[in-house]
């Protein structure tokens, strides 16, 4: 097992919404998945939000401090020692340069959350931004050894999700089932607003999601009394993907949900909730993946209506939007971050005159000789003529990798081809299975780049190897379709070196 304890800080109220905390659930589940364990710790939070917790099987702490503050961070960093964590992560705009700072000075492996460049200084080994807007230049005061994951492919989605990656949706001519979801808290109750403003229309089936620790219960139930249409209000969904799959419309926020549902191809329309969403309403609206209708401040609800009303007509417009929505969320995000964060426990070297037997005999297992483009096994004394010649080929950069007590995991291979790499990997039979191929892609990816003049990397793969189709996708190639490898087909995959 690679990865042990996970550490989230993140905090979560009727006021600053639960948005950190059930994003950075998402990054547990992964966690957790991997076989590590989770303890979120919080400053504050509801007991719904709590309970929702402990229903996902995490540990949660609750702290006594201010956060962000250089008390928090002491305690932070205690927490982490106490319980062993192998991972910091913190997801909140309080959680400046002073607590990185702090966090890093203690030795730990830190991961910050963040959506617009809110810190004066970045300490963290790791900035993720999922958004759209997320920008370089938004991180340009921060450590040489910080690096960047940016941008929507990077977007953490809940593991309720995965199943739901291949299905396809149906867009009926006149949609009319609606999808009301605007957060956990939604301080203000914009939901009741939608619901008055629904209610000039006809002949709909409206689902109204709302969480745990939104205040406003007993007026919202309330307000569906005399609907001209069925509404059911559901608190603390658990099916969202079903409730996403079965509406043709939504009524969102800009925050974590617009994610979920551009992956389920729902066409949205999107009420900007806070002033931290401005940035992702707008860019989606530029991707044609929703709808923005603007802050809710200025919002009417005949404006609401109006626009609701036309894209249940537009059935056309609903196809494109999903669509669009399809193709910017893969719904990958979680594991690609994991596979950062694995990476940081592995080593790669240049493989050595003895390794060769060792390298022999991972190249003749099985499994290996199945997923390879030519099954039959490798005599000896084959092997020990071709591994001399790749040693001493400069245009072969080959590798082994290793764990953090220097145990080899496998090899991966790169011959330099007109300036550009050609990618082979074999992870030993012992490592497989446990998240290290993917880590292993990568680190070795990043080794050849730096020690090559290649900015392009090319992996080839039978089409039935899906294990390493999922391993170079954790490794951030992109797809690049089927082609024509000797008398077989192949999935090619592609690396750019990064800028």
């Amino acid at each position: 097992m690679m990865c042990k304890q996970l550490l989230i800080r993140a905090d979560g109220n009727a006021q600053v919404g639960t948005g950190h905390v059930m994003r950075c659930v998402a990054l547990a589940q992964g966690w957790r998945c991997a076989g590590g364990d989770v303890l979120f710790a919080a400053a504050s939070s509801t007991p719904a939000l709590e309970e929702r917790l402990s229903f996902e099987g995490f540990k949660f702490i609750r702290v006594e401090t201010s956060p962000g503050s250089t008390e928090d961070a002491t305690g932070t960093t205690a927490l982490a020692r106490e319980h062993d964590a192998s991972w910091v992560v913190a997801d909140g705009y309080h959680f400046g340069a002073n607590f990185q700072q702090r966090i890093k000075q203690a030795g730990l492996r830190f991961l910050m959350l963040d959506d617009y460049g809110h810190a004066q200084h970045y300490w963290a080994d790791y900035i993720l931004n999922q958004n759209l807007s997320a920008n370089p230049r938004l991180y340009s005061a921060r450590e040489s050894y910080t690096r960047l994951l940016l941008g929507p492919r990077y977007v953490l989605l809940r593991q309720q999700f995965n199943q739901w990656e291949t299905w396809k949706r149906d867009i009926p001519k006149i949609g009319r089932n609606v999808l009301v979801t605007l957060g956990g808290a939604d301080p203000e109750n914009v939901t009741r607003k939608v619901i008055q403003a629904l209610a000039s229309l006809r002949d709909l089936d409206v689902v109204v999601v709302i969480g745990g620790s939104n205040p406003h219960l007993d007026v919202l139930r309330s307000a569906i009394g005399g609907l001209p249409f069925a509404l059911r209000l559901v608190v603390d969904a658990d099916n969202m993907p079903e409730l996403m799959a079965r509406a043709d419309v939504a009524v969102t926020g800009g925050g974590t949900t617009a994610w979920e549902l551009a992956f389920m191809g729902l066409p949205s329309v999107v009420i900007v909730m806070a002033e931290n969403q401005v940035n992702t309403a707008v860019a989606l609206a530029r991707e044609g993946v929703s709808v923005n209708l603007g802050q809710h401040q200025q919002l009417s609800a005949k404006q609401l209506a109006a626009a609701l009303n036309l894209l249940l007509a537009d059935s056309a417009r609903r196809q494109e939007l999903s669509r669009r929505g399809r193709e910017l969320i893969d719904g990958r995000g979680v594991q690609r971050v994991i596979t950062r964060m694995y990476k940081a426990d592995l080593s790669v070297r240049r493989a050595r005159e003895e390794d060769c037997r060792m390298v022999w005999e991972w190249a003749n297992d099985p499994e290996a000789r199945a997923a390879s483009f030519s099954s039959d096994l490798i005599p000896w004394e084959n092997h020990r003529s071709w591994y001399a010649s790749r040693l001493s080929d400069p245009s072969c950069f080959y590798y082994i990798g290793t764990n953090g007590s220097g145990n080899p995991l496998g090899q991966v291979r790169f011959e330099l081809k007109d300036g550009e790499g050609i990618v082979s990997v074999n992870v030993a039979r012992s490592a497989r299975g446990k998240g290290h191929g993917a880590a292993l892609i990568l680190r070795s990816a990043e080794q050849f780049f730096a020690e090559s003049t290649a900015s392009v990397i090319h992996a080839y793969i039978k089409p039935d190897n899906t294990s390493s189709v999922r391993a170079f996708e954790k490794a951030d190639f992109d797809d690049a379709g089927a082609v024509e490898v000797g008398n077989g087909q192949a999935r090619h995959f592609v690396l750019r070196k990064a800028v």
